[in-house]
């Protein structure tokens, strides 16, 4: 028998050993918890917004199943012998049968319906004998549970969201998805689906996803509860402002990031980047970034300035600013164990433990454990580093590379941290690595916070993380994937979407093929949220600054990676697309301000702007940058014009002024010069 009862609010059912709790929270929204522990972790994970007091109050009915099916009376019992209860938040409803099945309702009509093929002796439902129940719990040797929870398919379903995966799909019903952090893949698990609800799967375990045609399961690996949160709207951004309403938005973009971004891999010299700095002034190009890339240090974990290359970083520092020009300086999580952090911060317990086998965590160019910064202590301690080291002489930004963490080889099951077990708490890393800095920063004093990060988690876009694609290969196929990987990172409320211009893994610079990419991905990174150049460009054939084994330079470097790097008529072009991004800073501190205030997307899906067209669900090769501009980027080589769908409305060429009617597919001139873009009239 089930039995009900009402918690500070929340509906509260127990059957069979597990508690259930459902309670209003947010806009609209739901939020569930079931667990077979007595207790509740207490755990909010990405659910850390305050949420008014008004959006905290449901409404909860109680009634008696009369019905084999558990449809019950419909009349409300007062809970007195309840065998079925409802809890009513603004739009949504979920309802709880006898056996403790559950169903959502938007508006009375069901969205979402928990998928269970068993026999109680009440109710059955499909093929009862294959015993498959909603919410599994599976114990693991020695405690917690691998959980999987299961819902019914929805015919012609769409699903966004859910973050970065590399593959071009932008409509995720069908596919498989690995809830894991790794390089160029970031977990995000809030899903938005073209039948008007969100879902947040509120939980940083490793685990999987996935939207079959046959029903949709969530998986973690390591749990000791269930904890997902759902909410409804009529548009997609009604479901992506309720969702940042609970988890956060981004700050407002400070004065000084929507130009350019000027990075390669790597200055090796204070005198190299002051080099390229002046030769930036002394072309005319306004430059916003100058990224200083890895092994700028002596070794991993020691956080500090080679000086034997970098005598004297202040006065550098000092020089690029009187230029106008942000510095940004890469940190990485890792701490070799010749660093000079490396034993008191091994004694102190302040980096990943593994269960098994060798305490290395990540191998390139040193043995290396990484840092576990969920433990407070760790951020405390690598800020007085980073603090003493880079802050206190003027750097502007952190770029908190390999934010994963990048593993040696991704066996979750081999390390723990101070939060727990890496199965089951290791997507929110790459949040609590960020907040090494933003908390820091925000607690000096600073307004102005800007950070690059590699992988973030639900929620991370309130701690003013650029997140970028991470290292990726120099080929079309790698550009088709960012086009939808953009689309889904804003979906799932990260707004501050970047990637690596041309792809991150190039073997040759002096290659045609290669430069018609780079030209057409700077384009299209042009109406992006922020325009960087930044490369690992072969050939290989670049002489080390000396043969020491550490330091600043022995490492290689790659071909320079500048605007005029590639040719005068390349240059040009990207000259061109320059201006054209700096005429447009008004309208970009718009559409960035409205991702402050409501969450919405730089980078927006067709349908988030025209979602009562059907057209919109279906179109996933062009976008629009804020609600005025229709981008339509070139995805393919050789190509000199594409087909362009135009919604209905009036629609103006940004380079001929043409002014076109919508609501039809048009073919648009594309010559390598040209992005087509169109702007609503």
């Amino acid at each position: 028998m089930i039995v009900f009862s009402e918690e500070n609010g929340a509906l509260k059912a127990r059957k069979g050993g597990e508690t259930i709790i459902i309670e209003a929270w947010g806009q609209d929204a739901l939020r569930v918890r079931t667990t077979r522990y007595p207790e509740f972790s207490g755990k909010d994970w990405a659910l850390n917004e305050e949420v008014p007091a008004e959006k905290r109050k449901a409404k909860i009915t109680y009634s008696k199943a009369e019905q084999i099916n558990g449809t019950g009376t419909g009349q409300d019992c007062g809970g007195i012998g309840a065998t079925e209860a409802s809890i009513e938040n603004g739009r949504l409803r979920a309802h709880i049968n006898r056996v403790g099945i559950l169903t959502f309702y938007r508006d009375g009509k069901k969205i979402l319906e928990e998928y269970y093929r068993f026999y109680d002796g009440t109710i059955s439902k499909g093929s009862r004998c294959l015993k498959l129940v909603a919410r599994e719990y599976k114990p693991h040797k020695g405690g917690d549970y691998r959980i999987t929870v299961r819902f019914e398919p929805n015919d012609g379903e769409k699903i966004f969201g859910m973050g970065q995966y590399q593959q071009p799909r932008a409509d995720l019903k069908g596919c498989i998805l690995e809830l894991a952090q790794r390089n160029s893949q970031i977990t995000v698990p809030f899903a938005v689906s073209n039948l008007g609800y969100g879902f947040l799967w509120n939980n940083p375990a490793v685990g999987s996803a996935a939207f079959g045609m046959n029903r949709t399961e969530w998986v973690a690996e390591a749990s000791k509860e269930v904890d997902y949160w759902i909410t409804v709207g009529d548009t997609p951004a009604d479901l992506v402002k309720n969702y940042t309403e609970v988890t956060g938005r981004a700050p407002r973009v400070p004065e000084g990031y929507l130009g350019l971004w000027q990075s390669k891999l790597r200055y090796r010299t204070q005198e190299e980047v002051l080099q390229i700095a002046h030769a930036y002034k002394d072309k005319g190009i306004p430059l916003d970034v100058l990224v200083i890339d890895f092994f700028h240090w002596t070794l991993q974990g020691d956080w500090k300035w080679d000086t034997k290359y970098w005598p004297d970083p202040k006065a550098m520092i000092d020089e690029l600013h009187s230029m106008g020009i942000k510095v940004v300086v890469s940190v990485w999580p890792s701490v070799d164990k010749k660093s000079e952090n490396f034993g008191e911060m091994a004694d102190r317990g302040l980096l990943i433990r593994t269960e098994r086998g060798s305490d290395q965590t990540y191998d390139y160019q040193g043995d290396c454990v990484e840092i576990d910064p969920t433990n407070p202590e760790t951020r405390d301690f690598v800020w007085s580093v980073c603090k003493k080291n880079y802050y206190d002489m003027g750097v502007d930004v952190f770029w908190l590379d390999n934010s994963e963490p990048d593993y040696v080889a991704y066996d979750f099951d081999n390390y723990r941290y101070y939060l727990g077990t890496a199965l089951s708490c290791s997507n929110i890393y790459p949040q609590y690595y960020s907040r090494i800095f933003y908390d820091n920063e925000t607690a000096a004093g600073k307004k102005d916070i800007v950070n690059l990060l590699r992988s973030c988690w639900a929620g991370s876009q309130k701690y003013a993380n650029v997140v970028w694609s991470g290292d990726i290969p120099s080929t079309w196929e790698a550009l088709r994937d960012q086009l939808a990987a953009g689309i889904n990172m804003g979906l799932a409320g990260i707004p501050w979407w970047t990637t690596d211009i041309g792809g991150f893994m190039t073997d040759d610079v002096d290659d045609p093929d290669f430069r018609e990419l780079l030209v057409r991905w700077y384009e299209f990174a042009t109406f992006t949220a922020f325009l960087r150049m930044h490369g690992d460009r072969g050939r290989y054939n670049i002489p080390a600054l000396d043969d020491r084994d550490w330091g600043g330079g022995y490492l290689h470097t790659g071909q320079p990676n500048e605007l005029w790097s590639y040719g005068e008529e390349n240059f040009a072009i990207m000259k061109k697309y320059l201006d054209i991004r700096l005429s447009m800073k008004d309208y970009l501190n718009k559409v960035f301000d409205e991702a402050h205030e409501n969450g919405s997307p730089i980078l927006r899906a067709m349908f988030y702007e025209f979602p009562g067209e059907e057209k919109a669900w279906e179109t996933f090769d062009q976008f629009m940058l804020g609600s005025e501009y229709l981008v339509a980027p070139v995805l393919y080589p050789s190509v000199t014009e594409r087909q362009v769908w135009l919604p209905e409305g009036e629609w103006e060429d940004i380079y001929t002024h043409e002014k076109i009617s919508g609501g039809q597919t048009i073919t648009a001139k594309a010559p390598l010069d040209v992005i087509p873009v169109f702007r609503k009239a």
